[in-house]
């Protein structure tokens, strides 16, 4: 049965056509599994007053299933970079880096799943994390000023 706007006069399918779709989308192109919690992750941070840094580039695939077990990513915004390499060992990462400009800023590597992991980089802007688990993460680095700034990388698969 359709129903009729009385105001308008059109016409809209009624809630079982509309139940019948919703079905259908569901069953025969569903969303991938995952998505709702990888969105989730990539929008919890609590400060909201960051700077997204953008992928330069990789080497060795970095960050994609199936790659190589060590690679380098680049980060950059503006002119702040952060480089990453790395190390696979076992079910874990190891995560060697480096930020520009160099300097003692706080470093947050966040794994879906698993928390953070939080360091601080030396005076020469280089942070090593171990027993990184492997899976979807964000790295949030607070750039401490003048001025102050916190920058995240986009959410990639290690």
């Amino acid at each position: 049965m359709t129903k009729i706007d009385p105001t308008g006069g059109q016409v809209y399918p009624d809630d079982e056509i509309l139940s019948d779709l919703d079905r259908l989308m569901d069953e025969f192109d569903p969303p991938p599994a995952g998505l709702i919690e990888r969105v989730q992750f990539a929008i919890e941070l609590e400060d909201l007053d960051v700077e997204v840094a953008r992928w330069e580039r990789a080497d060795a695939m970095a960050g994609v299933r199936g790659a190589e077990d060590q690679g380098t990513i680049t980060f950059t915004v503006g002119d702040l970079m952060v480089m990453i390499n790395l190390t696979r060992l076992g079910d874990n990462n190891q995560i060697d880096g480096w930020l520009v400009p160099p300097g003692e800023h706080a470093v947050e590597v966040r794994v879906a799943g698993h928390g953070s992991h939080d360091t601080r980089s030396d005076e020469d802007g280089r942070f090593v994390l171990d027993c990184v688990p492997r899976g979807t993460t964000q790295i949030v680095i607070q750039f401490e000023g003048p001025p102050n700034r916190t920058v995240i990388t986009p959410t990639v698969l290690l």
